[in-house]
């Protein structure tokens, strides 16, 4: 059996939609809980319903890559809205198995600008220099993408044959 059946095969697709699913699940409830902060890594006081920033303290207290947009109050309250949209969209798009690509793209992005904010990772406190969580979602995005494992527990059939995505391509 070839490799590209094999990963279309619903054995080795079922696995991968379960990841989808809890990939999903993981960028949601980042969203839910720096929204609305539930106690987890937010504590209520700091949530952006009570005013808090999502994206503050990482850019401030992380690594010096990015720490100089912190400077600019403006340009922060941007980055909140902008990435607690993506953790929004990539967790309903994640957990539905619809918008795969715009997903991979767009988690593409979202992981390497964090990825890029905690530069060189051994100050970040990672215990490997190059590769971490983020890296790794990033592949696993594109994997699902590439293996239509949203068509598996979730509604990526159904979504690739609506008209708006057979007409953009883009949000398959």
């Amino acid at each position: 059996m070839s490799a590209l059946k094999t990963v279309r095969s619903y054995g080795a697709l079922l696995p991968l939609a379960i990841l989808r699913i809890l990939l999903g699940f993981l960028f949601l409830w980042s969203f839910l809980d720096k929204m609305f902060g539930l106690g987890f890594s937010t504590k209520s006081a700091n949530s952006m319903i009570n005013g808090g920033s999502p994206t503050e303290g990482f850019l401030m207290y992380g690594t010096d890559t990015m720490s100089f947009l912190a400077d600019t109050p403006a340009l922060v309250q941007v980055l909140d809205v902008v990435i607690m949209a993506a953790f929004l969209l990539l967790g309903i798009a994640l957990i539905l198995g619809i918008g795969m690509k715009l997903a991979a793209v767009g988690g593409t992005l979202l992981l390497l600008l964090m990825y890029v904010s905690l530069f060189p990772l051994t100050k970040a406190g990672s215990t490997n220099p190059l590769v971490d969580y983020h890296i790794m979602y990033m592949f696993l995005l594109w994997a699902f993408y590439l293996s239509n494992a949203g068509d598996v527990l979730g509604l990526g059939k159904w979504w690739k044959e609506q008209s708006l995505v057979a007409r953009y391509p883009i949000l398959e």
